[in-house]
């Protein structure tokens, strides 16, 4: 199979060592799920292994509910791979394998990886797949560093994704409060003897001219400063300008570094256009776990945001990007499940 393009995996040895590059950390305790269309990465998907008193009727319906999710996206196989003990895995892997096959999915393969070692539920060969596993690739393998160079990051585990995506703390959060309050008077300002459709056209202008300085001053390798972010923080929670950050987002890396940074930087009330867009961003670029985080930051926020709400779904029901077009906000509202027709 391939992800990322061009870096070619051929054997389970090789799929477990470019997992936590694909997925963005490395797993533990979790149930990671790969669909391939052809020889190509479709999408991939992590989740928690329920807790061991889970009794055999929520590990099915909970099994079911994926199974639902991954049959929508139209995968030509699956591979699933369990990290943890026996006693924790092997439950949920066979409510998944289960509820899979009544799905109609294929699997190609299913494996358990624990302890440096990996095994085969569906590989009966001894000679192929000892009874004792096999051993996983160290860390600093062919592939961990292929996917390195072509700038795939693998962190220690989900909770340093989420500390990615985490406001900053200390004097630069002193110094963005103040530069939030400098923003907000410029605003009024702004907007100060404007009305009707002239104010939405002056707030809608110079929204546009932020995004457009913020987006050309990380396609650069610069940065935003502190009344910059606030600025852009602000004009952000105009749904015009939202929309318009929107529409340009693509899937380069510069983007998820502007994102993120503004996401970081500025104060909680603003936090929901940027993780929106961060969101959005990672998702179309494949990264669903920081897609994920964004997401969540946002929610926590403002449960009611529109645009946080319509990527819950997406994101839940395990829409494909390539089911959306350039245009992303309008069509994506009319495409989502549950989304207006």
């Amino acid at each position: 199979m391939r992800f990322d393009s061009s870096l070619v995996i051929r054997n389970p040895a090789e799929l477990i060592a470019a997992l936590p590059f694909i997925l963005g950390y490395h797993p533990y305790d979790s149930i990671a799920l790969l669909g391939l269309r052809g020889r190509d990465l479709a999408f991939s998907v992590c989740f928690d292994l329920p807790p061991a008193d889970c009794d055999s009727d929520s590990l099915r319906a909970g099994a079911g509910e994926v199974a639902d999710a991954i049959q929508w996206q139209s995968p030509g196989v699956v591979v699933i791979v369990g990290y943890g003990p026996p006693r924790r895995v092997t439950p949920v892997i066979l409510a998944l394998v289960e509820a899979l096959r009544a799905a109609g999915v294929r699997m190609d393969d299913v494996i358990r990886v624990g302890d440096g070692r990996w095994w085969s539920y569906l590989c009966e060969d001894p000679s192929c797949c000892p009874p004792d596993g096999r051993p996983c690739l160290p860390l600093d393998s062919v592939i961990a560093a292929e996917a390195t160079y072509r700038g795939r990051v693998a962190l220690p585990n989900r909770a340093a994704l989420i500390a990615q995506v985490a406001a900053c703390q200390g004097p630069i959060r002193e110094s963005m409060g103040a530069a939030t309050e400098r923003a907000r008077r410029r605003f009024r300002e702004l907007i100060t003897g404007v009305e009707g459709k002239a104010l939405a056209k002056r707030i809608r202008q110079t929204g546009r001219a932020a995004v457009r300085e913020a987006e050309k001053r990380h396609r650069t390798g610069g940065f935003l400063d502190d009344d910059e972010v606030a600025w852009l923080g602000v004009l952000l929670a105009d749904r015009a300008v939202e929309d318009f950050a929107l529409d340009r987002t693509g899937e380069t890396e510069w983007r998820i570094r502007l994102w993120t940074d503004v996401l970081r930087r500025v104060e909680p009330v603003h936090v929901p256009a940027p993780a929106c867009l961060l969101g959005f961003t990672a998702w179309r670029m494949g990264r669903g776990a920081l897609a994920r985080v964004a997401v969540d930051r946002a929610l926590a926020v403002e449960p009611a945001h529109d645009l946080a709400v319509m990527l819950h779904q997406i994101l839940g029901f395990g829409v494909p990007p390539a089911m959306m077009r350039p245009r992303a906000k309008n069509d994506a509202r009319h495409n989502a499940p549950g989304g207006k027709k």
